[in-house]
């Protein structure tokens, strides 16, 4: 099979209280939305193993997995930050989530798979090296592209992240390292607030503001990451697969539709087959508003697999 669909009951068992929108429902949704639209039965299933202590040291502090993993309560939750709390199966869920990222670049550089999604949480693009925030306790994508790189020798990784909300901490990991370039697009001026305004060779953020639709997104990323990917030659693609930026989505002020989501995948998708054997990592995110997140990600691993949205 072209395709991996990586995922793992633990997954479900975090969760941070009642009407919290980061909620287990949310990969079931996309499952049952898969399963529907028959994009299952064409893809090959893995569980996501437990990533390992390696695996997250070559992204995190040791000083933040010491204390993370020490403030896992026994029962009940624990705060972490004002929207971020642990239950007592967060870390396994967590390490599921992350330990997919490396499950998934094994399957690519291999050779065994061209695309791999993974449908895990919690998500990562807001986990620092040494902070947890935003939902997030391990950064998945970030950890992925360092196996890559680290373990695989990979060169040239592109991270792409259209989340309604900036990937501060995927940004953060990779300031300074020259073999990842990162094309951003989110939502000016919600979480996390704080963003760099200024361009790099190797970080593009694009900031929309409230009630962009469709045509901007896509006009930023025609003028913005295209031309800079392709001079970049990536050997591999990650997406951070954000899909708060739906219109329906009340986590975000944007405008965005299912076609919007299909059209930039298939943009990834054209640049991997171009620059990187057609090999592409996608790691769930954001989006909350539970129909629009299923019929979002359905387009998104349509596009993925090069079928009509």
């Amino acid at each position: 099979m072209l395709a991996a669909y990586i995922s793992h009951a633990d997954c479900l068992l975090h969760e941070m209280g009642d009407g919290h929108p980061e909620c287990p429902a949310r990969l079931a949704a996309i499952n049952d939305r898969l399963i529907a639209q028959g994009l299952l039965d064409v893809m090959e299933h893995f569980d996501a193993p437990l990533v390992s202590m390696q695996a997250l040291a070559r992204v995190h502090s040791k000083d933040y997995l010491q204390r993370i993993f020490s403030l896992s309560p026994g029962e009940g939750y624990l705060r972490i930050d004002p929207d971020t709390l642990m239950n007592p199966h967060t870390l396994q869920a967590a390490r599921r989530a992350a330990g997919a990222a490396v499950l998934a670049t094994d399957l690519v550089v291999q050779g065994k798979h061209r695309i791999v999604f993974c449908n895990v949480r919690p998500p990562g693009h807001h986990a620092t090296i040494d902070e947890a925030m935003g939902f997030c306790f391990f950064n998945n994508v970030a950890v992925g592209i360092r196996h890559a790189l680290e373990h695989h020798q990979v060169q040239r990784v592109a991270l792409i992240d259209f989340d309604v909300h900036h990937g501060n901490g995927s940004e953060s990991v990779f300031y300074d390292d020259e073999r990842v370039l990162m094309c951003s697009t989110y939502q000016i001026d919600i979480f996390p607030f704080h963003v760099a305004g200024e361009q790099s060779p190797r970080r593009i953020n694009i900031g929309l503001p409230a009630r962009s639709r469709g045509e901007l997104f896509q006009k930023a990323v025609e003028d913005h990451w295209l031309d800079a990917l392709d001079r970049f030659r990536p050997e591999l693609i990650y997406i951070s697969a954000g899909f708060d930026g739906h219109v329906l989505d009340d986590m975000g002020g944007l405008g965005l539709l299912e076609r919007d989501f299909a059209w930039v995948t298939r943009q990834m998708v054209h640049l991997a087959e171009k620059h990187a054997g057609g090999r592409v990592i996608s790691c769930l995110e954001g989006g909350y508003e539970l129909d629009a997140l299923a019929r979002s990600a359905s387009s998104h691993v349509k596009a993925l697999l090069g079928l009509d949205v």
